[in-house]
């Protein structure tokens, strides 16, 4: 397997080379120069195993020949035995033709854990044959850093920088990646949005001299073996729901578009996915892209959902490049000048591929919140607000009876008990196996929304660890 970049300026790489740079140097991100698949008999076959085995099965299709298949199922193994639900992520039905996908069972109770924990394996692969160790760099509107913290906490071969923006998230997120007392972990207070977070990092990877200086890697969505894993979870649901032989639909809640995107990818894979609502809040550049053909910046609102208060989806870029069959010149040209101005009218031959699989959906802060207390009283079930987006949008799929609709469960209540709590009137139970992180002393830096700063800290971190 080969990987280009969306910009074409990148020379072709392997898997493992992929995985380790996250962006391109380019600017662009790598997709598999061909697209793999399943034949219908194979997808069938998946019935009945355990999750690692269909994680081996789909993520195998993007390694190739990079890691031998006994060694990535271990790895398969090892990274789902972390998981509080032998399923990993069942599926829970909740009307006649409607599923919650759980995505929530991993260490930090959110649906990053699910890739992020062979990530994890994956690096430390890597780099023990290469002797080598790396700096990575995430930002994060909220689950992503406390994933990446969990997964690469006290591994030998990396240390981890977590961008997060100051009080935009709960203190449950922060909680999980501050109270780390390994020395490879490193988090910094942005004093600005996630987006100005996300734009550090993308800067971070274009300055050649600091990226070789710290030896930089990057595990965001951005990162293409995070996409991989995240496309398992779609075969094992649909799989569950009668597939090949059925068409299922499924609704993403999503901000940075890696997760909705991955649905995208298990299509591509030969998986028979119906549609894709993208379901976002208040923060609808994605929503607004789908509906009208105009991807447009605004400013970010502060929500109840936190983990989508994104006003730029980095792998929307990866969706584009697609819809203007793999034109590297047309996607380069697009985004740079969306850089500029925040402003990208798409194609309308390259909107009207995009609407054949996806729709997008906008939900209102009153919406989610009456969406979190109507789901509790007509089905016992207790959802964070980022779930509550998704089953809003979900009724708005247009789907015929025989399709079942699938929402991702993104994020267990725990994580946001005041927003579950003010909307439904009693605080959501923690998992008895997650650890009371409340007690537990905080380390972070505080930093301005500046790159020069950002990078200052990292050079200091990565020479002294």
């Amino acid at each position: 397997m080969r990987y280009v970049s969306t910009r074409g300026q990148s020379a072709p790489i392997g898997f493992l080379d992929a995985v380790l740079a996250g962006l391109a140097p380019d600017g662009g991100l790598y997709v598999p120069s061909e697209w793999p698949s399943f034949r219908s008999s194979e997808i069938a076959a998946f019935a009945g195993k355990s999750y690692a085995e269909v994680a081996a099965a789909v993520v195998g299709k993007f390694v190739g020949d990079d890691i031998p298949k006994e060694d990535l199922a271990q790895m398969c193994e090892e990274a789902y035995a972390t998981f509080a639900h032998t399923a990993v992520v069942p599926l829970k039905q909740l009307g006649p033709n409607q599923f919650l996908l759980e995505l929530f069972h991993g260490p930090t109770l959110a649906f990053k854990d699910v890739a992020m924990q062979l990530l994890g394996r994956l690096y430390d692969y890597v780099l023990e044959r290469q002797s080598r160790k790396m700096t990575i760099i995430c930002a994060t509107s909220g689950d992503t850093g406390g994933a990446a913290v969990e997964a690469f906490r006290g591994r030998k071969n990396a240390r981890i920088v977590a961008l997060f923006p100051e009080g935009r998230i709960s203190a449950v997120q922060r909680r999980f990646m501050t109270t780390a007392t390994d020395a490879n972990v490193a988090c910094i207070s942005v004093l600005g949005s996630f987006d100005d977070c996300q734009a550090i990092v993308k800067q971070a990877f274009q300055d050649d001299q600091f990226r070789h200086g710290v030896d930089l890697s990057g595990v965001n969505s951005i990162n293409w073996a995070r996409i991989a894993a995240q496309s398992v979870y779609y075969f094992t649901a649909a799989v569950a729901l009668g597939a090949p032989a059925r068409e299922v639909a499924f609704v993403v809640p999503t901000g940075n578009f890696g997760d909705a995107y991955a649905a995208f990818v298990a299509k591509k894979l030969g998986l028979p996915i119906h549609s894709i609502t993208a379901a976002t809040n208040s923060n609808d550049i994605l929503a607004r892209a789908f509906e009208t053909g105009r991807y447009t910046r605004g400013a970010v609102a502060a929500t109840q959902s936190p983990a989508m208060d994104i006003q730029v989806a980095s792998n929307f870029e990866r969706l584009y490049f697609e819809a203007v069959r793999r034109d590297a010149v047309e996607t380069e040209r697009a985004f740079r000048a969306f850089a500029d101005t925040g402003l990208l009218d798409i194609p309308p031959a390259a909107h009207a591929w995009m609407r054949e699989l996806f729709r997008g959906a906008s939900v209102s802060e009153a919406d989610t919140a009456k969406t979190m207390l109507s789901t509790l009283n007509e089905t016992g079930e207790i959802v964070d607000p980022h779930t509550a987006v998704g089953l809003a949008a979900a009724r708005g799929v247009d789907a015929k009876p025989s399709v079942p609709v699938v929402v991702l469960s993104t994020a267990h209540p725990a994580k946001f008990p005041e927003a579950v709590e003010a909307a439904i009137g009693v605080p959501p139970v923690t998992p008895r196996a997650t650890p009371d992180l409340s007690k537990k002393p905080e380390k972070f830096e505080r930093l301005p929304a500046d790159g020069a700063a950002v990078k200052a800290f990292v050079r200091t971190f990565a020479a002294t660890t």
